[in-house]
């Protein structure tokens, strides 16, 4: 029977191959020819039909472009436009495949299990979907399947990821993705391991615990595996219904999202790295349910120390205190170019808290937050010989920015500058390595990018 699946999962794998080839194969052929034979192609155009592809592909290619969409100076601009389109929505997989990947997970005689069990996924992503059910006790659950041979997937798609970042590596200089591609890796097959998602989503239950307005789930660990996550139902709208409500309550979800998302960063070093706008829905009281707990990164306080101490270099004109900054957050060499022009990437995600003032997070160029500064900094890394991005600053660069779009969707207006003071006031690196360090042990956890 193993010999069976590993063939299945082999024939699979090498379909895969074959899929993903085409798409990238099309992508490396019109770049070297812009590149090297002067044929110039049309870049939108051929970024559409890059999504159309990589959208029917669907499975962790899909969720990669959605992640790349959201740091803007991973991709020409017209590429990470056109990701943006990639939806988490995909096809849910029908009721044969629920009964027997339940059978796998609880035994065969799972449905006794459960009082009630919808056959309609509640909802479908790229990694797999999601059922509502109803526990003997009365509770309504969620129950989070895993889709089959989502291992080989990952493997196939991360090897032809590392293809075109070499392709555009070739065409553009400006960033080397070395440490890019290996951080989508290590978070893509972090995702695959429901066991790890079910003690980050008690984690997340610890660290916001005294936080009245984030919710999260609770874990139903006897009917959970590591391909089967079971936690109680929360009900709550999407936060697109809220984008035309009055002021008032759009700045309110404004600042409930601010907390959910850093205050485990600034207390624990702990960040929710997707803030997929189907990661989170809004309560009657507009309250966070927090959802999703498969992207999570665990920092060094060096990391974080590194995020306060740059915002005090932003706002005192410190160089000195800057320099330090970036290579607590893992930059190496920089020439005063390099300082210069990293500079003005922070100076864009940190605009918003140096104001003490009410103020919008900031504006969209074309369809993306931060496309504008981060098109002025591509083309002076391109000038100056590029840089190497450290693997920590990807998933932070992204819950900013996906954070950012997030404030803008909702029109809010707040003091963003007293929010994040109120935030940062009395931080220390020691207490937070003493929080870190003892959340981290209660729930069995370890932080392999510890100092």
């Amino acid at each position: 029977m193993s010999e069976y699946k590993d063939n299945t999962s082999i024939a699979k794998r090498g379909l895969r191959y074959g899929r993903v080839s085409a798409t990238m194969a099309g992508l490396g052929a019109r770049l070297a020819a812009d590149k090297f034979l002067g044929l110039k192609i049309d870049q939108p155009k051929h970024a559409e039909q890059l999504t159309a592809a990589l959208g029917n592909l669907k499975g962790p290619l899909m969720k990669v472009g959605q992640i790349l969409a959201t740091i803007p100076e991973a991709l020409p601009a017209e590429y990470a436009q056109a990701f943006q389109s990639l939806q988490s929505e995909a096809p849910s997989m029908g009721w044969p495949f629920v009964k027997r990947r339940m059978r796998t997970e609880l035994g065969t005689d799972w449905q006794s299990k459960f009082a009630d069990f919808s056959h309609s996924a509640a909802a479908a992503a790229s990694l797999g979907q999601v059922h509502k059910a109803t526990l003997h006790d009365g509770r309504a659950v969620a129950c989070k399947l895993q889709y089959p041979d989502m291992r080989s997937a990952i493997e196939a798609d991360l090897k032809q990821l590392k293809m075109i970042f070499s392709i555009y590596e070739r065409y553009d200089k400006a960033i080397s993705t070395v440490n890019v591609h290996h951080e989508l890796a290590e978070r893509l097959y972090e995702e695959l391991d429901y066991e790890l998602e079910s003690r980050h989503m008690q984690l997340y239950r610890h660290m916001l615990r005294n936080e009245p307005n984030v919710h999260v789930p609770e874990v139903v660990e006897s009917h959970s595996s590591d391909r089967l996550l079971t936690a109680t139902w929360l009900d709550g709208d999407k936060i697109m219904n809220f984008i035309d409500a009055d002021t008032d309550i759009r700045n309110q979800i404004a600042l409930n999202m601010f907390k959910a998302w850093y205050i485990p960063l600034y207390h624990y070093g702990i960040i929710h790295g997707d803030p997929h706008l189907g990661n989170y829905t809004i309560r009657d009281d507009l309250s966070i349910n927090l959802l999703d707990f498969g992207c999570v990164r665990i920092f060094p306080a060096r990391f974080v120390q590194g995020s306060v101490d740059l915002y005090h270099a932003l706002m005192n004109d410190d160089k000195a205190l800057a320099v330090h900054a970036f290579e607590s957050w893992g930059f190496h060499d920089l020439s005063n170019e390099h300082i210069e022009t990293l500079s003005i990437w922070a100076g864009f995600l940190y605009g918003p808290l140096m104001e003490d003032k009410i103020r919008p997070i900031g504006e969209v160029t074309n369809g993306i937050y931060g496309r504008e500064t981060a098109e002025k900094v591509h083309q002076r890394l391109r000038e100056i010989g590029g840089i190497t991005i450290p693997r920590e600053f990807v998933f932070m660069d992204r819950a900013a920015l996906g954070l950012g779009s997030v404030f803008l969707h909702l029109k809010a207006e707040v003091n963003w500058y007293r929010i994040f003071n109120d935030m940062i006031d009395g931080f220390s690196a020691d207490q937070l390595k003493q929080n870190q360090d003892s959340a981290l042990a209660k729930f069995n956890l370890d932080n392999k990018h510890a100092e």
